[in-house]
Formats: structure tokens, sequence, C-alpha cells
């Protein structure tokens, strides 16, 4: 009589390899550029814009550098998928336009945001691998999720606190509630695409505490988002709630989850504390309409008038930019250089203030931008990757062996969702603090476990996430000069110290025509006019300039 075979014994799960000291390292210098990101602000007044975007881009620049490098060890470990290669082809196809830009100073800072952007998700990849195992994420993803959940809560905070009353010279009074961030359709971006990252964080907390600031979180960046009036947020904000919602009592079910459904019914019950408080608390905001919410709520979807009509001629003569270079685009950052030449008169987008010169300088949608500055080439490579990203995270969703897991997946899929709407009608990861955020939290929420490997050798995976960190290094640089450049400006100490501004700065228009209004011989003042009018050739200001030199 044969004796039956045992069943084989569980093969034992390989112990989760601890971080190393670098990778930790690389947590904290990320988690101190995301809130960064956030806080970063300089009183310049006359650089209303600027004295918001680069200090900012300054921190994002830094973290990508200082994390970059220390994650070059762990770089050997990752494992490359075609989103990575894609991401890859997106840069080197945007530095070949950004050679070929008009204003090669403004495709250098656009093109500096993007790269660093992906060296922040190479690195949150990393930090996600770092100590995971089946079913479980690593530590270190979990402590940078909740630094990001609690970036965008600072900036909810901030916005409120000016949207009550707050007055400090750290805010731009006349895009309230902007706060931190100095506008209001920003920071409305900023809830709608942290939102879920923040519910994450509330439904993930070990303890009662946890989960009770998280929900609070969630209140208030809802609370904020509902006083912004942003339309593009409150799009993003109800794709993504429809995401989370629907995905969340889906998981609940399919895995016996229950008390993650209550956990997120009490988030719920915070945001809408939130939205009550925003539509019945008296605040300091100056709206001309009587019931502004209702008539934002009202005009989501509407584009025969106003800002929505604006939008719509925006796109249409952007596609003259596509039209003149459709490969390529007119280079990263420069829609503000090529859209005048085919502005017609009264667009809205253009400048009141001065001929030839855009309102903004970059288009109301991340994809206007991207299509019309990187080109048919850029768009594509982006796009595919970003289909990559959202493919292999369904794939996981459906493959995930435990509700933890299958949450990070949900919780990046409403991620991309916000992503994509609110960029499609508005410009959110053109700039540093969203792209920080979302650039994080993709590479820490990502596993492409069910996503096919690509036969990458270490080195080259280090040497790619060198260039990027040393790219962002001599970025962080330029940002510092920018920074000193508008001090220098704004102080108004007399041409020696405008001359210093413009060799820290010298793309600086601004700084440009007043040196060439400035100079006291012929020679200084059409070098620096002609600068100006090279910088951005329709600009009427910096055209006269150029002329008294001809």
């Amino acid at each position: 009589m044969g004796v039956s075979p045992s069943p084989p014994a569980p093969a034992l799960e390989p112990p989760a390899r601890a971080p190393s000291r670098a990778e930790v390292l690389a947590l904290r210098v990320l988690q101190a550029g995301a809130l960064a990101a956030v806080l970063l602000v300089v009183p310049y007044a006359p650089f209303e814009l600027d004295r918001f975007s680069v200090p900012k881009e300054l921190a994002l620049h830094a973290a990508a550098f200082g994390a970059g490098l220390l994650m070059l060890g762990a770089a050997r470990r990752l494992r490359p998928t075609r989103v990575d290669a894609l991401l890859a082809a997106f840069l080197l196809a945007s530095g070949l336009s950004a050679l070929l830009a008009q204003n090669g100073w403004l495709a250098a800072r656009a093109l500096a945001v993007s790269a660093s952007g992906v060296a922040v998700f190479w690195v949150g990849r990393g930090l996600g691998a770092a100590g995971a195992s089946a079913g479980s994420a690593g530590p270190l993803a979990q402590r940078l999720l909740r630094t990001l959940a609690l970036a965008v809560v600072v900036a909810a905070v901030a916005a409120l606190a000016q949207a009550y009353g707050l007055r400090t010279v750290l805010f731009a009074e006349d895009r309230a509630p902007g706060g931190l961030l100095g506008n209001r359709n920003g920071v409305g971006h900023f809830a709608a695409l942290g939102f879920p990252v923040v519910v994450l964080a509330a439904l993930e907390a070990r303890r009662l505490r946890g989960l009770g600031l998280g929900a609070a979180g969630a209140g208030l960046a809802v609370a904020a988002l509902v006083l912004t009036r942003s339309r593009a947020a409150w799009l993003g904000f109800a794709v993504v709630a429809a995401v989370l919602v629907v995905g969340l009592v889906v998981l609940a079910f399919r895995y016996r989850a229950w008390r993650l459904l209550g956990r997120f019914a009490l988030v719920t019950l915070a945001v809408a504390a939130g939205v009550t408080a925003a539509l019945t608390l008296p605040n300091a905001l100056r709206w001309t309409s009587d019931d502004p919410y209702l008539d934002t709520a009202r005009n989501v979807v509407n584009y025969e008038e106003g800002s929505g009509r604006g939008r719509l001629v925006q796109y249409r003569t952007s596609l003259g930019i596509v039209w003149d270079d459709p490969l390529l685009g007119a280079g990263p950052g420069n829609w503000p250089v090529a859209y005048p030449g085919h502005a017609a008169p009264g667009d809205p987008s253009m400048s009141p203030h001065e001929a030839g010169r855009t309102t903004n300088p970059w288009p109301s949608s991340d994809l206007v931008a991207l299509v019309t500055e990187r080109g048919l080439a850029g768009a594509l490579l982006l796009a595919l990757a970003g289909a990559g990203l959202a493919v292999g995270t369904w794939r996981g969703l459906r493959a995930a062996a435990t509700p933890e897991a299958a949450l990070r997946a949900l919780t990046l899929l409403a991620l991309l969702g916000a992503a994509v709407v609110v960029g499609a009608f508005d410009a959110v990861l053109l700039l540093a603090w969203p792209t920080l955020l979302f650039w994080a939290a993709a590479g820490a929420l990502w596993a492409p476990e069910t996503t096919p490997a690509l036969p990458v050798a270490p080195w080259m995976r280090v040497m790619a996430l060198a260039v990027l960190a040393l790219a962002a290094g001599v970025a962080a640089v330029r940002s510092t000069g920018q920074v000193a450049a508008m001090a220098y400006y704004t102080a108004d100490g007399g041409y020696a110290e405008l001359e210093r501004a413009a060799r820290l700065d010298p793309g600086n228009y601004r700084l440009r025509v007043r040196l060439a209004q400035r100079a006291g011989d012929r020679e200084a003042r059409c070098r620096h006019a002609q600068a100006a009018h090279a910088l951005f050739p329709h600009a009427a200001t910096a055209a006269r300039l150029a002329r008294r030199c001809e």
C-alpha cells in the first residue's frame, strides 16, 4: 500500500528588508520639501506670481536633488517598467524642444519642474519598496503619504485663515483665498488633487486620534475647496468622490472590510460639516454675486460666457501654436511667448496692462500647455506613461490580496482622475507644489508588480536618477538666484543693484525692461532692450525700447 504524499508546506514570505539610513534620510528630505513647497513665500509685491511660484520651485528642486542623491543606491533595486521608459523619453523630447525654444530661460525653468517631478516619482517608488512586504506598504511610504496629506491641510488652513479675515504680506489680496499658494484656484486644485491622500491617511490611521485628525483634515480641505469657487477643482473633486465612494463600497464587500466603510462614514461626516461651514459662516471674501457658490455650481460647465468662454477662445487660439511646430511645440514654458502672435484683438487671455503679453504665464489647461509647448511627441509620450500607470494600477487593484493593497491602488486611481480632470481645465502640474504632491504620492502608492519589467542594467537606473538629481540641483541654484534678483529689484537701491539682479536672473523680463529704461549710456540701454525683446518678441514695451536702438 503506497503512502500518499503529504501536501507541500506553504512557502514562507521573505522578511521585509529594513530601510537603509540613506532611504530614511531621503524620506526626511522629501517630507521637508513637501511642507516647504506649501510654506515658502517671499514678500516681493512687484512679482505677484513669481514670489509664490519661485520659492516653491526651489523647494521642489532641492527635495529632488537631495532625495535623489540619497536614493542612488536604492535605484539599483528599482524595477524599471514601460512607464519609467516613457517618462524618460518624455523628458528627452522635452529637452529637445527646449533647445529650440525662443525663450530658453522659460524653457529651462519649465523643463526643470518636469524633471524634478519625475525624480521625485522615482524616489517615491524607492521609498515605497523600502521595508515593504507582500500586501503591506513600506513604513517610509506611509510616512511620506501622511506628510503629503499634512501639506494639503496646511495649504487649506492658510486659505481658510485668509477667507475669514487674516491679513499678511504673505497672502495675495487680489486672488483670495489663495493663502500661501497665492491663488484661490491653486488652493482648489491642490485640495482636489490631495483629497485622496488625506482620506487614505484617515483610513489607514492606527489609532482613533489619527482617524479623527485625518477626518478633520479632509473637512478642512473641502471647506477651502468650496470657498475658492474653482470650477475645475469642483469637477475634479466630484470625480475623486465618485471613485472613492464606489471603490470603497466594492472593497468593503469584496474583503468584508466593514470597518473601512465605518471609517469612511466618519470622513464623510467631516466633509459634510466642512461644506456646511463654508456655505453658512460669514467670511471676508468680496464676491460680486449675491449667491456666489450657487452661481458657480450653475456655471460649472458654462462655456458661453465669462471665464468659460475665455478658455474656449484660448484653446482655439492655442491650436495655431501647435500648427507652427506640431512635433516639438513652442518649447517648455513658451506658451506665453508664442500665444500673442496668434491672438486676435480683444482676446481675454491678453494682458490689459501691456500689449503683446498674456495675463498669465501659463494657459488654463495642462493639456493645452503640454500640446503647445512639448508638441505632439511630448504629449503622446506623457499620455502613454499616464495610461500605463492607470492600467497597471487597475490591474493591481483587481489582483490585490489584501484590503490595504486595494485601498492604496484605489487612492492612486482617484489621484490620477483628479490630475486629468483638473488639469484639463486649469494649470496644475505646470506648477511646483502640485507637481511634488502628485509625483511623490504616485511613486509611493504605485505597486508595479502587474506591469512587465524592462531589462535595464542597474547602472543605467542609477545614472538616470543621478542625471535628474543633478539637474534638479542646478535648477535649485537658479531658483535661488531668481529669489535674490527679486529682492534686489524690490529694494530699488539703484542701477548697480539692478545690474546685479539681471546677472542672477538673466531671463527676468521685468528686470531687463527696467534696466533698458534706466541705463545711463546707450550701449547698456540697447543691450537690455534687445535682451527683453528676445525674451518676448511680441511685447510692445520691449519692442518700443529695442526700436530706439536701430
